[in-house]
């Protein structure tokens, strides 16, 4: 028994030595990813400005993303050219998505995506952007795309599931009633022959 209990008692004592190292590997861990949160809000102050999203080649899918229970994500606007292109570069992301707010779109978090097939034939491993393993969503799924990688950022509004969770409980679509004038007269006009 005696053997036992100075087991348990060596066990016991490496116990707050581990909870210390994990603590300072969250640390580094969370200094890390609150750099590249800089970095990405750098490479898109410009884009929370939808006009300007829509000129630099961002496209509206024009619906706003909410879950049954875990919030939202909010209105994706897409550049295909990012998207084919198979890089993945926090000065190029390939979605931008905003929350309606009062009749305006203010931009909350950014999305790298990547096509699993295009990124894992030029790859051995998952992408990986500002040290952040990117989630893999399979087909069929509910955007109804191939197979592919995505990593959201909630660079602009705060996430309480997170930096790099999908859903965002603070977000809501409730305000959202269909394009905004924005989107209708920025599309409208780049599209007008």
């Amino acid at each position: 028994h005696v053997a036992k209990m100075i087991g348990a008692i060596g066990v016991v004592g490496l116990i707050p030595t581990a909870i210390a190292q994990t603590e300072q590997r969250e640390a580094q861990s969370h200094e890390g990813s609150s750099a590249f949160i800089r970095d990405v809000r750098r490479a898109t102050h410009e884009l929370q400005n939808v006009a300007a999203a829509i000129a630099a080649g961002y496209v509206s899918t024009r619906n706003c993303a909410s879950g049954q229970s875990e919030g939202a994500m909010g209105v994706h606007f897409v550049n295909e050219a990012n998207i084919a292109d198979g890089a993945l570069d926090t000065q190029r992301p390939e979605v931008l998505v905003y929350e309606p707010v009062g009749g305006q779109l203010r931009l909350v978090a950014i999305g790298f995506l990547v096509g699993a097939e295009q990124w894992n034939a030029a790859n051995a491993g998952p992408p990986v952007l500002g040290g952040q393993l990117f989630h893999y969503v399979g087909a069929p799924n509910r955007l109804r795309n191939p197979a592919y990688y995505e990593l959201h950022v909630w660079a602009w509004k705060r996430n309480p599931n997170g930096d790099f969770s999908d859903w965002n409980p603070t977000v809501s679509c409730a305000q959202y009633t269909g394009a905004t004038s924005v989107e209708t007269a920025v599309s409208g006009a780049g599209h007008g022959h």
